[in-house]
């Protein structure tokens, strides 16, 4: 018969330890039943593709503009930067009607206008590449999930990220050592940046391989190259933040922050993917034929 004095002291020990980690971290559950809710949410349109994922990029793209110019301006209040709300709506409609030519004039006339209309100041500039970030954000997602194997490319693409970001947070953890930019982030280490490299261009490798695809050292390569890219647009979130001295973008996703506070890496690669794919032979609705990572 087993000892039930043993089985409770198990029992308690876990119990114990469970303790301890949400006295440490005690946005731990909330954090994770967020993450419950929001992701299979997120996943699934992406799968659906065409106007579902158009939809949720076109959310996202809203949001991410919102909590951008809250960052900078916070109480200060400026009427005008209402009018990025319309130009993005705009380049919406623009990429659905595939008309490329509106989209460049949308994203021009926009960024002028936004910062022009406050004088070309410095809080003006910041709104005014806020616009243009968000706007980016949009093309970018959309033409890669809707270019040549575009779902595939996508899975990459958040695998890399998501990869980039759990493997940095066990490397630093594990390894500690000197501190990757301790004036921006003082919990990020150079263990943690490069575990978080390593890791995610062997598995950006694993999925293109597991695809069918043959070009596995251009998919090491480019893993290697959008891990230590999305680390730095965590890091340039981290330090507009600490300049504007917000700990949060906004408190919009419960025990997370702000939407921009999760995807700032996402972004980041995501654009550099799209204007890689473009410079390297894709088109402009279809960066991914430059990229040719599927391809047999």
């Amino acid at each position: 018969m087993p000892d039930k004095n043993n089985q409770n002291n198990s029992e308690g020990h876990s119990s114990g330890i469970l303790q301890r980690v949400l006295s440490a971290n005690p946005d731990l559950l909330v954090r994770a039943l967020s993450a419950v809710v929001l992701a299979p949410v997120a996943l699934g349109l992406t799968w659906a593709g065409g106007l579902w994922f158009g939809g949720l990029v076109l959310v996202g793209m809203l949001i991410v503009y919102w909590e951008w110019y809250r960052i900078i301006l916070q109480k200060a209040q400026r009427p005008v930067v209402l009018l990025g709300y319309g130009f993005l709506l705009f380049i919406g409609f623009s990429y659905y009607m595939a008309q490329p030519l509106w989209i460049a004039g949308a994203l021009i006339a926009g960024a002028v206008l936004l910062y022009g209309a406050g004088g070309f100041d410095r809080l003006s500039r910041w709104v005014s590449e806020g616009y243009l970030y968000a706007g980016l954000t949009f093309i970018s997602l959309l033409a890669l999930r809707e270019g040549d194997d575009g779902l595939l490319f996508i899975i990459y693409l958040f695998l890399v990220v998501w990869g980039t970001d759990i493997a940095a947070y066990v490397c630093g953890r594990s390894f500690g050592g000197p501190k990757l930019w301790p004036a921006v982030s003082p919990n990020k280490t150079w263990s943690g940046a490069i575990g978080g490299v390593v890791f995610s261009s062997l598995l950006g490798m694993g999925v293109v391989a597991v695809a069918g695809g043959d070009n596995l050292i251009r998919a090491l390569a480019l893993a290697v190259v959008l891990s230590a890219v999305s680390q730095l647009g965590d890091l340039f979130e981290s330090s507009m933040k600490r300049r504007f001295k917000v700990k949060d973008s906004s408190h919009l996703i419960p025990g997370h922050g702000g939407l921009l506070d999760r995807v700032d890496g996402l972004v980041s690669a995501a654009v550099f993917s799209y204007l890689a794919g473009v410079l390297l032979g894709g088109e402009l609705f279809n960066p991914n034929a430059g990229l040719m990572l599927f391809a047999s």
